[in-house]
């Protein structure tokens, strides 16, 4: 076989043309020590603090403790494969995650991967997972309403776009389904939302991410799990991953809400790295920067100003407490970086009052700025009266005679319980909610036995959109009561009280 020298020629000349010497410069140091989570690093002595470190096999870390003589770095995945002896290099980058519509309807770990197995996610888009909140200049203050579909919520302590409330109380009490019943009225609003699993059992989780499907909530809600079995480190992040694909909408102008799903249990797991790197421990072992931790990760949440699109991302953080040990350290720190409070009581759970809200406790620091104008004159009276009814109701119980005035106080007390229970699920809308308020407070319900009040109200919604269409449709459209509408609600309600108190009777 001969060779054509001219050819050698040509081949070696396009080689020596395309050469381009590439010197592979970069930081490298060597493991010291892993184990539980984190890797002891010598020699990244340019490394910045939240920079990438990869391992061997291409396992990600974070440097979390810049120390005199090594690194502490927080490894975000299988430390087992990470031994003693082996090569870890500085990416020179920070983490980020994959944002964009690509990431709606998908189940996600904190690291951006999908769980769900549709496939990769098609997007080219990233957000580094811990970013600046906006500055005092960049917001606006809370002004359109976050509805939650839950009467109780919406009518004592109303949600804004851009608020953060928190939702508080002990294990088992109705937390979750709060949150849940926030997403599924989201249907149709174009707000997109995001459920961050942290430290909760994966049954759990499945059990949410059915309910989600079942009631096409999916289609515009993204999930992020790092469940009870998942490393310290990506239970720590998760959070921080979901505001960051929460964010990217709301930077675009958009609407996003976003649960953390608990804040307690981050707070666990962001103690057990910090011990672990020998961080000194503060009040119940936790780190002195704990609340830095939330506080961080909660500022993120706001109402953007109009030059920024206006867009919003509403937080509701859920911390679970311990007998109901509200001053103890995270549910404090908590409770006084966020606007407000839902907190849900064991006694009124059990006693088949759900949502189990605590009317003197739970608060909204936004308050009537972010409820309709026809919500905000029907349910001024609403909270204020309930919390004296828990207060005679506690004095009714010692057995003392009571007079005509705080007897009635006491029987349209029983009868408001009875309307504002809400079964899981079954968000209702604005309207309903304003017809039903309006109902209780003004005494329309005085004459029905306690026993009827929830098949009354089912009863009197069906009336109102069948043979009242016209009025619930102008009250929907005005979003304000006026004159005319509440003399026409007076005449329906009576209308409609009449024929039911006819009917028990019969």
């Amino acid at each position: 076989m001969k060779f054509n020298s001219d050819e050698i020629a040509s081949v070696i000349q396009q080689e020596i043309e395309q050469y381009e010497s590439q010197v592979d410069v970069r930081e490298v140091g060597t493991v010291l020590e892993v184990g539980d989570g984190i890797a002891r690093v010598y020699g990244l002595s340019g490394v910045m603090a939240g920079e990438m470190v990869e391992f061997p096999g291409g396992t990600i870390g974070l440097a979390f403790n810049l120390e005199e003589n090594s690194v502490g770095v927080i490894v975000l995945g299988n430390y087992l494969t990470i031994n003693e002896g082996d090569e870890a290099k500085a990416l020179g980058k920070v983490l980020s995650v994959p944002v964009g519509d690509a990431v709606i309807g998908r189940v996600l770990d904190p690291l951006g991967n999908p769980l769900d197995g549709k496939g990769p996610l098609h997007t080219t888009e990233t957000r580094p997972v811990e970013f600046m909140a906006p500055g005092v200049a960049g917001r606006q203050p809370v002004h359109e309403p976050m509805q939650t579909g839950i009467m109780a919520v919406d009518a004592m302590t109303p949600i804004g776009r851009g608020q953060r409330e928190l939702i508080i109380g002990d294990r088992k009490t109705g937390k979750t389904a709060i949150a849940i019943d926030a997403i599924l009225n989201q249907k149709d609003s174009g707000v997109k939302c995001f459920y961050v699993a942290i430290g909760q059992k994966d049954s759990s989780v499945v059990g949410i991410i059915e309910t989600l499907e079942h009631y096409g909530a999916m289609d515009y809600t993204t999930v992020i799990i790092s469940g009870a079995s998942a490393p310290a480190p990506l239970q720590y992040i998760a959070p921080y991953s979901g505001t960051a694909m929460a964010e990217h909408f709301m930077f675009n102008g958009q609407h996003a809400l976003i649960v953390y799903d608990d804040l307690s249990k981050q707070a666990v797991a962001y103690r057990q790295l910090s011990l672990l790197m020998r961080r000194p421990p503060g009040r119940e072992a936790y780190p002195g920067d704990v609340f830095y931790c939330h506080s961080r990760l909660l500022e993120r949440s706001s109402k953007l100003s109009d030059e920024l699109g206006g867009g919003s991302l509403t937080a509701l953080p859920i911390i679970e407490t311990l007998e109901g040990e509200v001053s103890a350290y995270i549910p404090t720190n908590v409770i006084s970086i966020t606007d407000g409070q839902i907190y849900l009581q064991p006694d009124l759970f059990f006693s088949g009052v759900r949502p189990a809200m605590n009317v003197g406790i739970s608060v909204s620091r936004v308050g009537g700025a972010a409820q309709t104008k026809s919500m905000k004159k029907v349910a001024g009276p609403l909270r204020l009266a309930l919390a004296q009814f828990r207060e005679l109701e506690a004095f009714a119980q010692l057995g003392t005679d009571l007079d005509a005035a705080t007897q009635q106080q006491l029987d349209r007390g029983y009868r408001m319980v009875e309307l504002l229970k809400q079964p899981q699920y079954q968000p209702l809308s604005v309207t309903d909610q304003v017809l039903l308020v309006y109902a209780g407070t003004t005494g329309a319900l005085d004459s029905v036995p306690v026993k009827d009040v929830g098949r009354w109200k089912t009863e009197f919604m069906q009336f109102m959109k069948v043979q009242q269409q016209s009025l619930w449709n102008a009250l929907d459209t005005e979003g304000k009561l006026t004159d005319d509408l509440e003399e026409k609600m007076k005449a329906a309600l009576s209308e409609f009280t009449k024929a039911f108190n006819v009917e028990s009777a019969e």
